[in-house]
């Protein structure tokens, strides 16, 4: 087994914490000049920051194809593969409608929108536009693989991926056992993972500055109610929902696997960004929960694509919030024609940060509702899309562990490690 640095996890805090402070001082000291905050901003945490990113984003799509690949080549039955896509499917459907119903009910009874006593904006920056079902639908299937491979298509890469494994695991005696070669460089771009991963401290350093010498903290002011009820629940849905389901339905310790998951988690938290994780939440599913590489390799991809529990969660609170702020009152029937669409764009948005907020375009339309709000939403969306990732990694990697125990497929042996 690749060994992950030791102390990284603290490291990481460490780098948290620096980069806080660090980028506070720059922000609020009025006897720093603009040009040396400016120069600190673009040289310092922006290069720093995107360079970590950038490192991150290079393993992503060889190490999907590659773990998918060797992991389905190496299938004794690939008839399981059917079971496993349903019940990922499903699983990651059914998390996100609890999540934004759970937005919805709290927005409703809390009303954050009540005591909104700030202008409302004039007008938004141009936002780019959301892809649509029937376009999430056919882009699964790319008329050119290379292209899918540049563009970071990661639907289009899975199927590929599965195509290439089950043809690899049919041919495999009339290819010199092609299959082992795969699984070599499967283990190559794990460890160069690790290898990235040693670099963490610096690049949340760096990050976490990016944000806070960027826009400091003052911007919370007038919507303190939304932040702090959508952190709430955002923190109950990681810690509340997804314990029930790991402690009923894949049977595993919820305490034991948050522990588990603390890399990744600190990760999405700094990158924003699930496609981004998804080198890091693969080595620690596979390799620290105990879940098989078969179902790992396509869970935590999948996952990364469809799975936006706390984007749910966002978009329901946020489209009450608006609601109240503008007057308007949404009646039973809307509610739940916004967890349907909350559910149905989950599937079409992006794993990259932010991307949330243009599917909130697409339910903000549907009921009339003024789309220069989500001024107010994008004021204070950058720290709150790092909790939101990490809410939804936690459900990837949940997911992953209900699954194999289903098929099976989990080593207990390896949760109750340290």
């Amino acid at each position: 087994m690749i060994e992950t640095p030791k102390n990284l996890t603290r490291n990481i805090l460490l780098g948290l914490l620096f980069g806080f402070l660090v980028a506070s001082f720059f922000y609020y000291s009025s006897f720093i000049s603009e040009e040396l905050k400016n120069f600190v901003a673009q040289y310092i945490f922006s290069l720093g920051g995107d360079i970590f990113l950038n490192l991150l984003k290079l393993l992503v799509v060889p190490l999907v194809f590659f773990s998918l690949v060797s992991g389905i080549s190496s299938l004794s039955d690939t008839s399981t593969l059917g079971p496993i896509s349903l019940k990922t499917i499903g699983l990651y459907l059914l998390t996100t409608a609890i999540a934004v119903s759970t937005a919805l009910m709290v927005g409703a009874i809390f009303q954050p929108g009540a005591g909104y006593a700030a202008a409302m904006p004039t007008s938004i920056e141009s936002l780019p536009g959301g892809q649509s079902l029937y376009d999430t639908i056919v882009g699964i299937f790319p008329k050119n693989i290379f292209q899918a491979f540049v563009e970071n298509q990661m639907l289009a890469i899975v199927f590929f991926s599965i195509l290439f494994g089950i043809a690899l695991n049919k041919t495999n005696h009339l290819t010199g056992n092609l299959s082992s070669a795969f699984e070599k460089l499967n283990t190559v771009f794990m460890q160069l993972v690790i290898m990235i991963m040693s670099f963490a401290p610096i690049g949340v350093f760096c990050l976490i500055g990016r944000f806070v010498i960027t826009d400091g903290l003052d911007i919370f002011q007038d919507v303190f109610v939304y932040v702090a009820l959508l952190i709430s629940l955002l923190i109950f849905h990681a810690l509340f929902t997804y314990s029930l389901f790991l402690k009923y339905l894949a049977k595993i310790n919820p305490i034991a696997f948050f522990k588990k998951m603390k890399e990744p988690i600190l990760f999405a938290f700094s990158t924003s960004s699930s496609a981004a994780t998804i080198p890091v939440t693969l080595k620690t599913v596979s390799q620290d929960l105990g879940v098989d590489k078969n179902v790992a390799s396509f869970v935590v991809p999948v996952g990364a694509t469809i799975n936006m529990d706390g984007t749910a969660i966002m978009q329901g609170l946020a489209t009450v919030f608006i609601a109240q702020i503008s007057g308007i009152d949404l009646t039973l029937f809307q509610y739940v024609q916004i967890v349907l669409l909350a559910v149905a764009t989950s599937i079409g948005t992006a794993a990259v940060p932010s991307a949330g907020i243009i599917t909130l375009v697409i339910i903000l339309q549907q009921f009339n509702l003024p789309l220069e709000a989500i001024g107010i939403i994008l004021a204070v969306d950058r720290v709150l899309d790092m909790i939101r990732t990490a809410v939804n990694i936690s459900g990837d990697a949940t997911v992953a562990c209900i699954v194999a125990r289903s098929e099976n497929k989990l080593d207990e042996k390896a949760i109750l490690q340290n």
